[in-house]
């Protein structure tokens, strides 16, 4: 007598990679995400901190050279 059983399918398992971006896209929906606003805010925030560190390097960095090369002149011309 033949089975009267009915037949499912199991769905296929996911592969590792479409399991991978799954999870991503359900992490990124629960990200805060900035207003367009604050986001450009924040950047010129960021740019300006960098020009004023590079500036303020910069002369530090030119202050030790010109002082590395007085103290070799001075030293040479002794």
């Amino acid at each position: 007598m033949p089975s009267t059983k009915p037949t499912t399918m199991t769905p296929k398992p996911k592969s590792a990679f479409a399991n991978y971006i799954s999870e991503t896209i359900a992490e990124m929906k629960k990200v805060t995400w900035l207003s367009r606003r604050d986001l450009f805010y924040l950047s010129g925030l960021v740019l300006l901190a960098a020009v004023v560190v590079g500036i303020i390097l910069g002369g530090i960095d030119f202050g030790f050279s010109e002082f590395i090369k007085w103290l070799i002149s001075t030293v040479r011309g002794a």
